[in-house]
């Protein structure tokens, strides 16, 4: 396969890289000048499992330059770039091309389908991590972490079944499902216990998960998104809310920190629009309550509005 990955950090570098030992054409974008050049001067050095290997893929700050239609372009950009993303992948998107979103939280596809055509867009939600550590160099968190697939209208289609062998013949733990939105409201869930809290309070996951007030308040913010998916007709697997807390710690070392506090941390805007803002519009749709939901996102938006300078562009 002929693959793009539109937002090659950490868990795009350790997808792509696998994919290209598979024997896959990959070409990893990425907007940051050092690390693409590292990439291919020196190869992308991953750290996995202890072990620390190289490998030769090509890297580019954008997609001009490629010859042919991607047969998969990859989505794995900060929530708020996802158009533009979309939109620099434009030269790469051919008739045949699957287009796939596995970012957190929810409504990437439906501004993927607005610029591409939502025939050409599929679901998908990852459990894998990655850390970059430097330009061209990566930790990659793959083993044992699932990737979920699947059509929006939970049809068992043939190209859904070809992706998911190719992703399973390179390692990457992949199932198809019928029910994706269920699987994607399952992730936000995940994203909804830890992510504005670990922002707000600054604390690692060691330190949160010691406040047991703030376990409180997670449970509680994972409680008003399970009703609003069970009020617009989702089926959850996820049925009590404190698995969902577990579930976001689960594995993971003392020092972790969730994605919306190292994106504070680098001085960019979050992704709490596209997870706890999700919920609260959702919330408004089917008329639930979402006072928890709301505070959380009201308070990530207020530290964004302090921060000194915002992302300007697509990791």
């Amino acid at each position: 396969m002929n693959i793009s990955v539109i937002g090659a950090g950490a868990l795009g570098c350790a997808l792509g890289a696998r994919l290209a030992e598979a024997g896959h054409e990959v070409a990893l974008i990425n907007r940051n000048h050092a690390h693409v050049d590292a990439i291919n001067q020196r190869g992308l050095r991953i750290r996995e499992d202890g072990v620390e290997r190289v490998v030769r893929i090509h890297a580019a700050t954008d997609c001009s330059a490629a010859g042919a239609p991607a047969d998969l372009v990859l989505i794995l950009v900060k929530s708020f770039h996802t158009r533009e993303a979309i939109e620099m992948a434009r030269p790469v998107v051919g008739e045949r091309t699957i287009v796939l979103s596995l970012q957190n939280g929810l409504g990437h596809e439906e501004i993927l389908g607005e610029v591409t055509g939502p025939e050409k867009v599929i679901a998908g939600k990852t459990y894998a991590g990655g850390v970059l550590t430097g330009p061209g160099q990566i930790i990659a968190g793959l083993k044992g972490r699932l990737t979920y697939i699947g059509e929006l209208d939970g049809s068992n289609s043939e190209r859904v079944q070809r992706l998911a062998v190719a992703f399973q013949q390179a390692g990457l733990a992949t199932i198809v499902s019928d029910n994706i939105v269920g699987t994607m409201w399952d992730k936000l869930l995940v994203n909804v216990a830890t992510g504005a809290l670990s922002a707000i309070t600054r604390l690692p996951y060691g330190a949160l998960y010691g406040v047991p007030r703030i376990e409180e308040c997670a449970i509680a913010a994972v409680t008003e998104a399970m009703a609003v998916a069970r009020t617009s007709g989702i089926q959850l697997s996820i049925t009590n809310p404190r698995d969902a807390w577990m579930k976001a710690s689960a594995g993971l070392p003392a020092d972790f920190k969730a994605s919306m506090l190292q994106s504070l941390e680098r001085g960019s805007i979050t992704e709490v629009d596209f997870i706890h803002g999700a919920v609260v519009r959702r919330g408004a749709m089917v008329n639930v309550p979402t006072p928890v939901n709301s505070t959380l996102l009201a308070c990530v938006k207020g530290i964004e509005a302090g921060l000194p300078r915002r992302d300007s562009g697509i990791a």
